[in-house]
């Protein structure tokens, strides 16, 4: 590196500089870097994204949302930073082109730095972003991670999607600026991006190659998480497709400015090597072991699971999930606690099941166990999740089998809605939450981990004036009257008759139609 000095008979001479080279680079970068939050889009955008995750962390949670699955919270990580990403590409793209938009080209030429050192200083001064990036990224994981119900495991290749998403689009807006010198390239660039990523998607039918192109690869999970080892993401394989993708942009952009040394050379070779890898391995679909892993957790979950014993029943759960089984214990005792008879003592088997065979974008409903004593409980927990299993165990106790208790429709399914909401905290809250219409009033369909029930309207009123009554008085009326409130065919107003309570008038189920 040198610098222009003059002689005395006015010629130009080169003199070794004494200042290090890319120490100056390093210096620009962190101007760059500095003058990019002056930028409004980008302060706007990287306000609102730490400002919005900080909120979601520190803002108390409760129903699904207490008992997060790690495996789904890091993908969660990776759609926060979009916005901030389209806003450093469009504005990185105009910081390269100031020197061009103020004609300072041509003073630019006379100083230490050449080109394509000036277009280096421009991508290190993406680091800082996408280092505030990874911070909150970290802190959002952490937090979940942290919380009492918090189950299974993050992938560290899942997590670093979202920094290496801003340093790409970053990256790309520097490219663009050195192929296309105009700032009129980038929004249109954007526009054509989203364009173009919609054809593709629809003119490969969503295949595996063409989805995994893109940065970010949303998967919802629908109702079902599936254990980590059987979700199928190749998260390793994208990060190297991302990082090769972001080393070959920006050597592509020193390349563009000039840049033309046999270091950059090499290392854009190699970054197309990564690339290359990353998008081929990353593009397999799901292997044959993983496809008859999935079958076995969906057909014969008990050769994956252990079980432990809590009171008399006994609970399996998959190797992330057995920590939960103390939860379920204590639905099962509330629930078993309000019956009668034998259901009363009667050890259950509580089993968790998870339809795998789809992947995370299947939400294939389970089929009930016809196995008598058998209760299947799924693998997401809290909120809903919490009547619903409690209305599959009720309904084991009435009827003997879960298989069984998808066939209710007569005055049993006033025992059933008793044992679920008689010893609740929030009854009323409850009933509407297992509900598929969220109604306390009329008729419905009741939700389950498996077969749901339906409910009439007078079997609802007479569920709710049960509930509007002394909890020991009716508790003590069911176990007193138990067998006649289990009778298969038994009808909704002899169920009111025995349970002290006014049946309404023209009471109806399917026992009387």
């Amino acid at each position: 590196m040198s610098v222009l000095t003059e002689t005395a008979a006015g010629t130009a001479v080169h003199e070794k500089d004494p200042r290090p080279s890319w120490a100056a680079v390093v210096a620009l970068a962190r101007f760059e870097a500095r003058d990019l939050l002056r930028y409004l889009p980008v302060a706007a955008t990287l306000l609102l994204y730490v400002g919005w995750t900080a909120w979601t962390l520190f803002h108390s949670k409760d129903g699904m949302d207490a008992y997060p699955a790690l495996q789904d919270v890091d993908r969660d990580t990776q759609t926060g930073p979009l916005l901030l990403g389209i806003a450093l590409f469009v504005c990185v793209n105009r910081c390269t082109l100031r020197s061009r938009r103020r004609g300072t080209d041509r003073q630019f030429d006379v100083l230490v730095m050449e080109p394509w050192r000036r277009t280096v200083a421009h991508v290190l001064s993406l680091v800082p972003f996408a280092a505030v990036t990874a911070l909150v990224v970290l802190g959002e994981f952490t937090r979940q991670a942290l919380r009492p119900g918090a189950v299974g495991h993050g992938s560290p290749a899942e997590l670093a999607v979202g920094p290496l998403y801003v340093l790409l689009c970053g990256a790309l807006g520097v490219l663009l600026a050195r192929l296309v010198p105009t700032v009129f390239a980038a929004p249109v660039a954007v526009i054509g991006l989203v364009v173009l990523s919609v054809f593709v998607s629809a003119g490969t039918g969503g295949a595996e190659w063409s989805r995994w192109l893109s940065p970010v690869v949303d998967e919802v999970s629908g109702t079902t998480v599936l254990p980590s080892d059987l979700l199928g993401r190749p998260a390793a394989w994208h990060t190297l497709y991302l990082t090769g993708l972001i080393l070959l942009v920006a050597l592509g952009a020193v390349l563009a400015s000039g840049g033309r040394g046999r270091y950059v050379q090499i290392g854009a070779a190699g970054a197309l090597v990564l690339t290359l890898v990353g998008a081929v391995a990353q593009s397999r679909g799901v292997s044959p072991e993983l496809a008859a892993a999935r079958e076995r957790a969906s057909v014969t979950p008990q050769r994956d699971q252990s079980c432990v014993r809590r009171a008399g029943s006994t609970y399996c759960a998959f190797p992330e999930w057995t920590g939960r089984a103390d939860d379920w214990a204590r639905v099962v005792d509330r629930v078993r606690s309000l019956a009668g008879g034998t259901a009363a003592r009667q050890p259950l088997l509580v089993r968790q099941r998870v339809e795998a065979r789809y992947g995370l974008d299947g939400d294939s409903a389970i089929p009930a166990l016809t196995t008598p004593g058998q209760v299947t409980v799924g693998t997401r927990w809290g909120g809903n999740r919490v009547p619903e299993f409690a209305v599959g165990v009720a309904s084991v106790l009435v009827t003997g089998a879960e298989s069984k208790g998808g066939e209710l429709c007569d005055g049993r399914v006033v025992t059933v809605m008793w044992l679920v909401l008689g010893g609740s905290a929030q009854p009323l809250t409850d009933l509407a939450d297992v509900r598929l219409d969220d109604s306390v009033t009329g008729s419905a369909s009741v939700l389950a981990p498996t077969d749901g029930l339906s409910m009439s309207a007078a079997q609802t009123d007479v569920v709710r004036e049960l509930l509007d009554r002394p909890r020991d008085e009716v508790t003590a009326a069911v176990r007193r009257n138990w067998t006649g409130l289990t009778a298969p065919g038994v009808t909704t107003a002899r169920v009111a008759q025995l349970l002290g309570v006014k049946a309404p008038e023209g009471a109806k189920d399917c026992a009387g139609e």
